[in-house]
């Protein structure tokens, strides 16, 4: 409830700023770059389409305007007060412009502006425009320049409350996080995430960054994780995401020496349970035990499953699955079963 009320005023933020950036381009009090006094120094560089544009952009006098004279104060690199406020003007107009960013960092260094005041300007402009690469980018230069990321995880938590699989805002609190050496209560964070939505791909994901990262998956951890991942399944058996996430855990150790994870997904297979996730789980154990030991019971437990994918569960994946199969049968396959296998493929 808290999350989605955040969201209605973040979503309700958002749709404010666009109107006061949209109503600035008519606003009686914006005054045109060509008609100020102290810009009359200064000959504007207009856009130069070629003679035959293929799709000219149609961009209002004010972007036009914006963007003659920064194109000029970048031509000959002035270094001033004015020339750092017409980047505010033009990131705020076309804030995916890599050029203007780039150039405004170089304004704020040279005139050794504070750049906490930088943040919060990057704020307004992060939260309005969630996907910008090029906005997270000039955030990450700013925080490293300032080296204090303390307020980094608040603004992501913030980011990911209203869009909670964006990438950028990821990215960004992943690299905060090994920069500064950030882990304290990340995992809860995630947990809380999944505890929202067990579907949160994204937070699977986060999930294991902070545990390959601050454990060697021991015993003990590996007991919570399994747990709380087989707990996740039953939830939604279909999402693919928990799965490999148990994988990733079991990875070092196996899945053999788990037995109790190989119980579960062939209980949850004997319920009914059809996903395709599931079957290749399976078949994973099965490979891992027929490795360690040849048994033809558990050989044809592996290419049925194998025959089941390609045929009818996960159609997508046919030719992988026919693969897995036949590969199966030539390092495991006697000659009788082999000869029946055959039939089905």
């Amino acid at each position: 409830m808290h999350k989605q009320s955040f969201a209605r005023k973040l979503s309700k933020k958002k749709s404010n700023q666009r109107t006061m950036s949209e109503s600035n381009s008519n606003d009686v009090d914006w005054v045109f770059y060509c008609d100020r006094p102290e810009w009359e120094d200064v000959t504007p560089i207009p856009q130069n389409d070629g003679s035959f544009p293929v799709v000219q952009i149609a961009y209002s006098d004010k972007f036009k305007d914006i963007f003659n004279y920064f194109r000029a104060v970048l031509a000959k690199r002035e270094i001033s007060e004015r020339a750092l406020k017409l980047s505010e003007d033009a990131a705020n107009v076309n804030p995916s412009n890599y050029t203007v960013w780039h150039y405004r960092r170089i304004l704020l260094k040279e005139l050794k502006k504070d750049l906490n005041q930088e943040l919060e300007f990057v704020s307004v402009i992060c939260e309005d425009t969630l996907k910008n690469y090029q906005v997270w980018h000039h955030r990450q230069v700013v925080v490293e320049e300032l080296n204090d990321a303390s307020k980094e995880k608040k603004f992501t938590a913030k980011i990911l409350a209203f869009d909670p699989k964006n990438y950028h805002a990821w990215q960004h609190r992943q690299w905060v996080i090994r920069k500064f050496n950030l882990w304290d209560d990340e995992l809860e964070f995630v947990t809380e995430l999944l505890e929202d939505d067990i579907r949160n791909n994204s937070a699977w994901n986060q999930r294991f960054f902070v545990i390959n990262h601050t454990t060697n998956i021991s015993e003990g951890v590996s007991d919570e994780e399994i747990q709380f991942t087989l707990k996740s399944i039953e939830k939604a058996p279909n999402n693919e995401s928990p799965w490999n996430y148990l994988r990733g855990i079991l990875q070092d150790g196996g899945f053999t020496k788990r037995p109790e994870v190989k119980s579960f997904a062939e209980e949850l297979y004997e319920k009914g349970c059809r996903s395709p996730h599931l079957m290749g789980f399976l078949v994973d154990c099965y490979e891992e035990e027929l490795l360690a030991n040849n048994n033809e019971e558990i050989y044809n437990k592996a290419y049925e499953l194998c025959f089941s994918l390609f045929d009818k569960y996960d159609p997508i994946r046919a030719e992988y699955w026919k693969f897995i199969g036949r590969n199966l049968q030539s390092l495991y396959g006697n000659e009788d079963n082999s000869e029946s296998n055959s039939e089905k493929s």
